[in-house]
């Protein structure tokens, strides 16, 4: 019987053949490279972050610019894996939000790994708002917030309300929050992250000073704007420049807290 002699370096393959499997090897090679390549570049989840709160994170109307909520400068800061919703309204409760059905929607719509940043307290606090919350419902809607948040798999993020600015005589700010320790309270109870943006605010306004803090707020002098013919001296609320600094106190206390949104943020610059 004849017997054919195979010269090529492999001892188990035709001439010829041993090329050709080494060509279709690089080639799936290079599919399995270029796979792991664009899995690699594959965007991430989107993800929204809902907010709730009151005026002073709340997008505002037309007519009342430069009033500005730090929602409006926080929402941009992310890149495109991250959609933000304002739901903050001006004038809320904890209690008032609930009463309006304005919370319902949000957790219905809630999918695993979204967030939802909860600020209320400038008017749960004051007796003589129709919108006051007692100290025990005011924890109790923050309760209710958090965990309604978690059963659809959010992630909720407590924050203590931003700080008005109030200087005494002597040039001291003034403690204006007393409800800030109840989201503490409720933060450590439920083992929630806390950004203590009410903290962080009167630091700012501290290094700032009675004088130069006015420059954050909705401060205007007559015939200055449209919109306030007869000037505007609000230490409560926002323009523009100071909701993009109390904003971005937000952004480092969620690098504080080593949140995945931190890895998300492209648009910061300088403050």
């Amino acid at each position: 019987m004849a017997r054919t002699c195979w010269t090529h370096s492999s001892p188990f393959f035709p001439p010829g053949t041993h090329r050709t499997v080494t060509n279709a090897l690089a080639k799936i090679a290079g599919l399995i490279g270029l796979l792991l390549f664009s899995v690699g570049l594959a965007p991430q989840d989107t993800i929204t972050v809902y907010m709730i709160g009151d005026s002073t994170m709340a997008e505002k109307e037309m007519e009342a610019y430069p009033e500005t909520g730090w929602g409006t400068p926080f929402a941009v800061f992310f890149d495109e894996t991250v959609r933000v919703e304002n739901h903050a309204r001006n004038g809320r409760s904890t209690r008032t939000f609930l009463e309006e059905g304005r919370w319902q929607p949000i957790v219905d719509n809630l999918e695993e790994g979204d967030y939802v940043f909860i600020q209320f307290g400038h008017n749960d606090e004051v007796p003589s708002k129709e919108q006051y919350t007692t100290e025990e419902n005011f924890k109790a809607n923050l309760t209710k917030f958090v965990t309604e948040t978690r059963e659809k798999g959010g992630r909720p993020v407590l924050l203590t309300p931003v700080a008005r600015r109030h200087f005494n005589d002597n040039g001291n700010l003034e403690r204006t929050h007393p409800y800030a320790k109840l989201t503490r309270a409720v933060a450590t109870a439920h083992d929630v992250p806390l950004i203590d943006h009410t903290e962080k605010s009167k630091a700012l306004l501290r290094e700032l000073g009675p004088e130069n803090s006015k420059f954050l707020y909705n401060h205007l002098e007559p015939g200055q704007h449209p919109n306030y013919p007869n000037g505007r001296a609000d230490d409560t609320h926002f323009n523009n420049y100071g909701a993009r600094r109390m904003a971005e106190l937000v952004l480092d206390g969620i690098q504080g807290l080593d949140l995945d949104l931190a890895e998300r943020v492209v648009n910061r610059g300088e403050g």
